[in-house]
């Protein structure tokens, strides 16, 4: 009887907080147009990362509303305990972002810009004198390196703990951990949808739009979050989980600066194509079928 009340309990969470990440979420993202802001330019950039805060703020609601109390938010590091997996976490994103460009520019070479156009145009606007275009990259490149898995970490953490440090658990409580990566990721994924519509990761002008846009940011988050939530199960943390993800934002769009115009997003080169984006979904597929042998039924409290 215990038993069923809980799960019972456990599934009107998961509702209730689903239910609010969604609405704030998109409530948040629709302010864009209905402000008629130009979606990824000024005031909207601000939205944007407010509503990265939705998710944490879903989760706090649904403790207060359903009166879970705040005890297990997983947010202490436990750095003594996984050091050297904060070592792989710090730089492994950040090489995953490099291989998945150079797959995509190994598949489609001609894509590849050898003249840097990109950042050409982009010192001749607005870089400091002096400064080349391979010295830029080299700077870019160190930067998602040194400081990417933490130059974005508050907004990230803004998402990470609603998402791997709420929803996951929540979904560990009633399925295998393998279900419950998949529908996490498919729910972060669906959470997307008004700014994918709205040109985000892909633009408005290829080929099945907004579908295969909503489609592609899916199959990018699904894979993302088994990455994301093995590590937060592993570390008991949702630290790894916003590192990782702080790293992507930052490093995400530097294979685009490698490219020639005219490349289809949705393809790549970018980690979130579905080419681009092979290399990662290759890693989340080892941590998917790992996952069952190296882990217990529920997050320690």
């Amino acid at each position: 009887m215990k038993q069923e009340v809980g799960i019972n309990l456990t599934k009107k969470r998961l509702i209730i907080f689903t239910l609010l990440a969604m609405a704030l979420g998109w409530l948040t993202f629709l302010l864009i147009p209905l402000m008629g802001l130009t979606y990824g330019q000024g005031l909207s950039i601000a939205i944007l990362a407010g509503a990265m805060f939705t998710p944490t703020l879903s989760s706090i609601l649904t403790r207060v509303i359903t009166k879970e109390g705040f005890k297990q938010m997983y947010l202490r590091p436990n750095f003594k305990q996984n050091i050297k997996g904060y070592i792989l976490v710090f730089f492994g994103p950040t090489v995953l972002i490099f291989l998945c460009g150079a797959f995509y520019f190994l598949i489609f070479p001609t894509s590849f810009d050898p003249e840097l156009t990109f950042i050409k145009n982009m010192l001749a606007t607005s870089g400091p004198a002096g400064l080349t275009t391979t010295n830029l990259l080299l700077i870019t490149s160190l930067q998602i390196v040194l400081v990417g898995p933490v130059i974005n970490i508050i907004p990230t953490l803004g998402e990470e703990i609603g998402w791997r440090g709420y929803l996951l658990p929540k979904l560990r409580e009633l399925f295998s951990d393998r279900a419950a990566l998949l529908i996490s990721g498919v729910i972060w994924g669906f959470w997307h949808l008004p700014v994918i519509v709205m040109g985000h990761n892909y633009g408005l002008e290829y080929i099945g739009y907004p579908w295969l846009g909503i489609l592609g940011m899916i199959f990018f988050c699904v894979s993302a979050g088994i990455i994301e939530g093995y590590a937060t199960i592993k570390f008991n943390s949702v630290i790894p989980a916003a590192m990782i993800h702080s790293t992507i934002n930052a490093g995400a769009a530097l294979p685009m600066f490698l490219a020639l115009p005219g490349y289809n997003p949705l393809l790549g080169p970018a980690i979130t194509g579905f080419i681009g984006g092979l290399p990662m979904f290759l890693l989340a597929l080892i941590l998917f079928f790992k996952i069952g042998k190296v882990t217990t039924k529920s997050f320690n409290a």
